[in-house]
This record gives structure tokens, sequence and C-alpha cells, in this order.
């Protein structure tokens, strides 16, 4: 049965700065340098002309350094394919459709996510909906559960390296 999370984080960086790092390469070569993946790669980058963005990275993990629930039920390395579909940024706010998957695993996440100002009256918002599913009999429901958590640690660590880059290369 699938599960849905929704989540957020602040951004320091205006709406319009963050859209802008989701347009530059060496922003996802950095993000993803930073990430703790053992392998990593921007697969893919499009930009569009009207402003939006679609990027396709994949992330892996060495089998010995994944968590014991998950090796239980994945033979070797993990590789994670994210795809993230990023609108312009129009009357203050960008969206994006997000998919994810592992190879070999039955497991995947879709959601949407909303980039506006934040409520505080300066930075940005992200708002982060998605829903996991793991197709395991019996212990699909804790594998998702783990995901959801995974995925609020990581959205901390991509929004507090998003602020940075925002600062470092403005």
């Amino acid at each position: 049965m699938p599960r849905s999370f929704d989540m957020a984080a602040e951004y320091g960086g205006s709406v319009e700065q963050v859209h802008r790092a989701f347009r530059d390469e060496q922003y996802w070569l950095a993000r993803l340098a930073d990430s703790g993946a053992d392998d990593y790669s921007l697969d893919s980058m499009v930009l569009d002309d009207d402003g939006g963005v679609d990027v396709v990275t994949t992330q892996t993990l060495r089998a010995d350094r994944l968590p014991g629930l998950v090796a239980q039920f994945h033979r070797g390395d993990l590789s994670f394919v994210r795809e993230e579909a990023w609108s312009p940024v129009h009357d203050g706010r960008a969206t994006a459709t997000v998919k994810g998957s592992i190879a070999g695993a039955p497991a995947s996440l879709s959601g949407t996510a909303v980039l506006a100002p934040a409520t505080s009256g300066s930075g940005s918002r992200l708002e982060f909906s998605v829903t996991v599913e793991v197709q395991v009999p019996l212990v699909g429901g804790k594998i998702e559960n783990f995901i959801g958590s995974q995925l609020t640690d990581l959205l901390i660590a991509e929004q507090r390296f998003t602020t940075m880059w925002i600062t470092e290369n403005a």
C-alpha cells in the first residue's frame, strides 16, 4: 500500500535565485558531489526556452553501506534514478514533478513540489508531496516509512547545500 509524505524546507534565497541554481549544471554537479553517494551522475539536463528545466540524476550506494532492512531485499549496490521537471517561474512560483526509481527493486516514488516565497517574508519555501510505493509483501510499509524518513533528511541536506550555493555564487 503506497504511503504519502508531505514535507517542506525554507531557503535563504529567493524563488528566482533557487530556480536559477536548478538551471545551472555546475550546481547539480556540486550537489551530487556533496550528496554522500558513492557514485553519481548527471544523466541529462534540458533547459527549456521558456525557463523550465528537466534533470535526471543517478546516485549509487555500495551494498556494504545499505541499511540492514534494505539489504535484506536488495542485493548489490543500490542505484537511485531521480527525475525532476521544473516549470519556469511564473507569478513568483515554480512547480515540479519528481519521479524516482531503483533499478532491480520493486520501489518507486512520485511527487510534486512547489517553490514559492516564504511566508516569513524573506527567502523561499519548497513544499514537497511524495508517494512512495514498495511492493514487498509484509514489510513494504516499513521500507516505505524508512524511505520517507530518508527523504526528509535528504530535503534538509539539499536545502542547506542550495542556500550555501546561492550565497557563494550570487
